[in-house]
């Protein structure tokens, strides 16, 4: 049932966006509150003060990538002439209205990071022994020490340049942290007059730490920024000039992907070929110290060919990202949060024949809860055990060291193995293109899944001559990518499996994976690009008609991000027809709830917590004939339709229950890290009602003994919630 639309919207412009904003956020908007929750974790003084300090470096790296992908693109459609002929956005803006906006709003983000910063976890660390020093303010035993650290380490990497007709602007790389210096000749020229400034640029070397460790007495932590050593070194780099000025500056250059399928002899060399452009692209921000010289300031922006509201000004160190270090480098546990040990399966002890359980029964995992062992136990039993005739993996982002890449490597030595490897998983395409290449060595049939599709899909499948000579196929069915270290802080729901109607149509995916076959059916599976989009679509109307008819009828979503116009418009008129729609969104998310009339019965939260939200799970009451799903799909068109997904049902009843009464119920029981969505679009903390409970709190607890499965006062996810 499409949304019903006001007569009066064709009447004006003005009216039409106003119609367009009443349905649909913005979504870069909507990423930007995201970030703004994740530095609200950094502001939040309950939180132990180092990983605050974490927080408040991933909202840098967040925004990072927004400048160099979303704010990139904007520019590229703007400079290509696209400005007037595009259609209105979300907001009913053109994209260089869009560009206007977003820019005042990461101005104003940026602000607040350093507000956070200065005025919050610097006298945080403070009062914990953690101090950052400026050159001016380290003692004689730590300036000795600094000096003799950069003489050893630092200065045998530098190459500073002076810009004039024999030596041009050197060539800044993405993100790159540079220093630029305002130069004057120590020496009068001939006709006795001192020349102009000149403009000197020193880039700071990759290969050392951002942050220098100095000696202090046991118990405290002094460090002084890389580039800050640099700088007071700079008379000596720059000898015959006098340094009038000096500052810290970083480049943000648009990293996408541009690549011709015409044009491409296969895929893995067009992307080697684009990242190789990537790391020299247009420069699309300048990042500099707030103190900076305006004519420092003017000369980069010039370099740069950049617009005055690209430039922002810092109050502190540019680059807050590499504040990661402190977390690592400073060994004071008691600032940072308790340990954490996932709990490993129950059902599968290592002297249990894991083929054999798993034909009685399917497993689930939720983790980080539940240890991600269990799944690389899977691929090792599957690389390991000569009954194993076959695998097939897809491979979206992992670790060289992963257990799963080796045992890869080893299986390919005797088996049939097939990895299909997404080259184009954003900011890794260098590291699966080296992946590629070795598992090619080892004689792994190595595939990139199909042209202009990422294939997003976590799936693995072994083929196994059991001891009863039956070939049967199990499979592994994920929500998360196949990484070891990921996978100990980002949610996740992990299914292991021996059913035939699942692993044969894990098979037929393989198959359109590597030949682009398509198949009369995938049922029980949602694929996309092919039956997703529909299928979420029509799960949505499935709940409507229940409704409609009286029937029991309510949706749970958990997903990342929610920006599908048709899937957006189909909870709208589910929510109108009656059913109850409690959707947990951790990002972007463009539908707007709460609104009288179009979507009074759907309401949105977001919990940003210790670990990253990621797992997708979505129940449907079904008439009281509960069906629950999960995916490696969030509901936005790029995965409904522009990449390679596979949504799964949960079958066995424990176990879709437990998706439902322990883990979805938790979320909607959480009045610690949930943000509430606003029909305004603004986010606000849920309200503290009863006792407080935070859901990854819980899910801890349950891994280490101390909490039953089911929070007693936490609704169930089956049921009817409203806050």
């Amino acid at each position: 049932m499409p949304v019903k639309r006001s007569s009066a919207a064709s009447s004006t412009a003005t009216k039409k966006t106003r119609v367009v904003e009443n349905l649909f956020f913005s979504r870069d908007e909507s990423w930007l509150r995201f970030n703004q929750r994740v530095l609200e974790e950094a502001q939040d003084a309950t939180n132990p003060v180092l990983e605050r300090v974490k927080f408040l470096a991933i909202t840098a790296s967040n925004l990072d990538e927004f400048v160099e992908i979303r704010v990139a693109s904007f520019l590229q459609r703007i400079e290509d002439g696209y400005d007037l002929a595009q259609p209105l956005d979300e907001g009913g803006l053109r994209p260089q209205e869009r560009l206007d906006r977003l820019s005042e709003q990461i101005e104003r983000f940026v602000q607040e990071q350093y507000k956070c910063w200065n005025e919050q976890l610097i006298p945080a660390m403070a009062a914990h022994g953690i101090r950052v020093l400026r050159w001016t303010e380290l003692d004689e035993t730590a300036r000795t020490y600094a000096l003799s650290f950069f003489e050893r380490e630092v200065d045998p990497l530098l190459t500073p340049v002076t810009i004039d007709p024999s030596h041009p602007f050197p060539r800044v790389l993405n993100k790159a942290l540079c220093i630029a210096l305002l130069l004057r000749h120590k020496r009068k020229g001939s006709n006795g007059v001192r020349p102009g400034t000149a403009l000197g640029v020193v880039t700071v070397p990759r290969a050392l730490p951002r942050l220098i460790s100095l000696p202090t007495e046991a118990g405290h932590f002094d460090f002084i920024f890389l580039h800050e050593l640099i700088e007071s070194q700079a008379e000596h780099m720059f000898r015959g000039y006098e340094v009038l000025s000096q500052s810290a500056f970083r480049v943000t250059r648009n990293s996408n992907l541009y690549m011709q399928e015409e044009e491409s002899r296969s895929v893995l060399e067009s992307v080697r070929a684009e990242l190789h452009n990537r790391r020299k692209g247009d420069a699309v921000r300048l990042e500099i110290e707030s103190s900076a010289a305006e004519e420092i300031v003017e000369r980069l922006r010039t370099n740069f060919e950049l617009e005055h509201s690209q430039v922002f000004r810092t109050n502190g160190p540019v680059n807050l990202s590499r504040l990661m270090n402190l977390y690592s480098e400073v060994k004071l546990p008691e600032l940072k949060y308790e340990p954490f040990t996932a709990k490993e399966h129950k059902l599968l002890p290592k002297s249990v024949d894991l083929f054999e359980d798993l034909r009685k029964h399917d497993v689930l995992l939720h983790h980080p809860f539940d240890s991600y062992g269990t799944v690389e136990e899977f691929i090792e039993a599957g690389a390991n055990d000569p009954a194993v005739i076959s695998m097939k993996q897809t491979l979206y982002r992992t670790s060289k060291d992963s257990p799963i890449f080796r045992a890869l490597i080893e299986a390919g030595q005797s088996k049939e193995v097939t990895v299909v490897v997404e080259l184009m998983a954003r900011f890794d395409e260098d590291s699966n293109i080296r992946w590629a290449r070795e598992l090619e060595d080892a004689g792994v049939g190595v595939f990139h899944g199909i042209f202009g599709l990422k294939t997003h899909c976590k799936l693995a499948l072994l083929v196994r001559r059991d001891p009863d000579g039956v070939v049967r196929r199990y499979a592994h069915l994920g929500t998360g990518n196949y990484n070891p270290v990921t996978a100990r802080f980002y949610t996740d729901i992990s299914l292991m499996t021996s059913r035939t109607e699942l692993t044969e149509m894990v098979h037929r995916v393989f198959n359109y994976l590597t030949a682009e076959t398509e198949a009369a059916t995938y049922n029980p599976l949602l694929v996309a690009p092919l039956t997703l989009w529909d299928g979420v679509t029509e799960l949505v109307e499935r709940e409507t008609a229940h409704a409609k008819a009286g029937r029991p009828a309510s949706i749970v979503a958990k997903m990342n991000g929610l920006l599908d116009r048709r899937v957006i418009e189909a909870l709208y008129a589910a929510s109108q027809a009656g059913v109850e729609i409690d959707l947990i969104v951790r990002g972007m998310c463009s539908l707007r709830p709460g609104v009288k009339g179009l979507s009074e019965r759907i309401r949105v939260r977001s919990i940003v917590g210790r670990f990253l939200e990621h797992s997708r799970i979505f129940s449907f009451a079904n008439g009281g004939k509960f069906e629950v799903y999960c995916g490696s799909a969030d509901w936005m068109p790029r995965n409904l339709i522009e990449r390679c997904e596979v949504m799964f049902p949960v079958k066995q009843p424990d176990l879709s229950k437990r998706l439902r009464d322990e883990i979805l119920a938790a979320y909607l029981a959480d009045n610690t890290k949930t943000r509430l969505l606003q029909p305004d679009g603004e986010y606000v903390k849920a309200p503290k009602v009863g006792l407080a409970f935070s859901a990854q709190d819980f899910f801890m607890r349950i891994a280490s003994g101390a909490e039953e499965a089911v929070p007693s006062h936490a609704p169930s996810a089956g049921h009817v919630t409203k806050g």
